[in-house]
């Protein structure tokens, strides 16, 4: 394999969700720091000779899994051990999990295992590293994880590659483990004792869904403001609600963070501060600060516990070279994050919800705004459909936000009789949040037209920039036409952040 200049490093110390995501997406060499490499072989010395020495059985080491752990595996079984439970767990199904959070979850099993307490050879986590590398993307389904004694089919096939088995996708096709490890030269890694269970225990297919996701909800959250802000420019609205006084007396960070974001975005517009025939805005319009921020808070704090748990350990048994320990726990537990994955949903499900309503309200041929936003209503339904969208996706988010972490089902004989089903409230967290931006796509479809019969020259320099760029996209619409191809390109236009429109 050609070596590559090496660019990231992975350490023992806190990093970024930020730095996780720009590491990424750099598609940059990643490598193991020194200090990663140092704390990885002492915990798999240690453990080498904890086994050697050890009169008693350590569950998962010399023990069966899970309900079976009373059955004891002799030395010379160890490494068969290790190999069948990354076989035997394998049994995921659904859909494939989208490349690029499979890239996530390699980069934080990564992560975990370099902590040093894992009892992993060095050798196999720099293949899980390798894999990253040379864009060898493992084929991992959705489907087949309860979020508790880690996420444990999604890992395994995760791993099944270090062992020259399953799948991985390349150049977006997917062929078999063992011919593309033949012709780039990559030989398969022997389990030893641990570690198949270091690399199944963990909540990285739940924490990888988290990451992605809350990069997504950080730049969704930014659009929302500037479309609800184009929306009310549209709409003849009223500034004062997203005034500093009034915002600043409610002391919700997210709120007073949203209604000086808004300001900013209709800076210098004429439109927004013209003499207003109407004293009160709809709720959809007024309680933007309110709702954008009560979301965006939630999605701070959901960020935090993220960050915690992609820095921390979450396999088991968990080793403590220094202080002699090996303990069997329950850090691969994913009900921070199944709670946390829930929230997301929720929270994101409402940026939605409002958006769909304001739509509604441009289309309602009020405040001097055509019906429909077309002329020939009657002849032309115009934008009655999109809105029709908008409501129809809206209201599966509803249903998709019914908790997942309020379920469990006993497992493995009834030793996992408490799991949290944050696997699926993450697999659901992810169709809310593309729905999201969709909906919000709609409405920007929508508000740039209205915009656009309101007069663009009075907005803010920012909302004229930002539909400018729109209409490169997406037209002006005279007459009916067309509209899902419309519609699929305003979705588009959204995985720009806005600042890159602007700056």
């Amino acid at each position: 394999m050609q070596e590559q200049e090496e660019d990231h490093k992975i350490s023992v110390g806190d990093v970024k969700i930020d730095q996780f995501a720009l590491a990424l997406s750099s598609r940059k060499h990643i490598a193991i720091g020194a200090d990663a490499k140092e704390a990885i072989e002492k915990c798999r010395t240690y453990l080498d000779e904890k086994i050697a020495r050890a009169a008693d059985p350590i569950y998962g080491i010399n023990t069966g899994f899970g309900s079976l752990y009373k059955h004891s595996i002799s030395e010379e079984d160890l490494s068969s051990l290790q190999k069948n439970l990354v076989l035997s767990h394998a049994c995921g199904t659904g859909d494939t999990v989208p490349q690029e959070i499979v890239r996530w979850m390699l980069l934080l099993k990564v992560k975990g295992l370099s902590r040093g307490h894992s009892g992993v050879q060095l050798a196999t986590v720099q293949r899980l590293l390798d894999l990253l590398n040379h864009n060898l993307i493992p084929v991992v389904y959705q489907q087949g994880s309860l979020g508790a004694s880690g996420d444990l089919a999604p890992l395994a096939h995760l791993c099944l590659p270090i062992i020259g088995e399953g799948a991985v996708w390349q150049e977006n096709r997917i062929k078999p483990t063992k011919e593309i490890f033949w012709s780039n030269g990559m030989e398969s890694i022997e389990l030893q004792a641990k570690e198949g269970l270091a690399l199944l225990n963990g909540t990285q297919f739940m924490s990888a869904y988290g990451c992605y996701l809350f990069m997504e909800c950080k730049r969704l959250l930014d659009w929302a403001d500037v479309i609800a802000a184009m929306s009310l420019e549209a709409f003849d609205g009223r500034i004062e609600p997203f005034g500093v006084e009034v915002n600043e007396i409610r002391r919700q960070e997210g709120q007073i963070a949203v209604a000086k974001h808004v300001r900013a975005i209709l800076e210098g517009s004429n439109g927004v501060n013209r003499q207003k025939k109407h004293v009160q805005d709809p709720y959809s319009f007024r309680c933007v600060p309110q709702v954008h921020g009560a979301s965006r808070d939630a999605i701070k704090y959901i960020g935090e516990i993220l960050e915690r748990e992609v820095n921390a350990v979450t396999d088991n048994p968990t080793v403590f070279p220094d202080q002699d320990l090996v303990v069997s726990a329950g850090n691969f537990h994913g009900q921070p994050l199944a709670l946390s994955l829930d929230q997301m949903a929720i929270a994101m499900s409402e940026i939605g919800s409002i958006s769909e309503r304001r739509t509604y309200k441009l289309v309602g041929g009020q405040r001097e705004l055509p019906e429909f936003l077309v002329a020939n209503p009657g002849l032309n339904s115009g934008f009655m459909i999109p809105q029709y969208t908008a409501a129809s996706i809206a209201s599966q988010n509803r249903q998709l936000c019914t908790p997942a972490s309020v379920d469990s089902i006993d497992s493995s004989n009834g030793q996992e009789d408490h799991v949290s089903m944050g696997a699926n409230a993450a697999t659901k967290a992810f169709r809310v949040i593309k729905n999201v931006q969709q909906i919000l796509a709609i409405e920007l479809f929508n508000a740039a037209q209205a915009l656009e019969i309101r007069g663009v020259d009075d907005t803010s320099e920012m909302l004229k920039g930002i539909h400018q760029s729109f209409r490169k996209h997406v037209p002006f619409i005279e007459n009916d036409e067309y509209m899902h191809p419309h519609l699929k390109r305003a979705n588009s236009f959204l995985d720009q952040t806005p600042d890159s429109l602007t700056t």
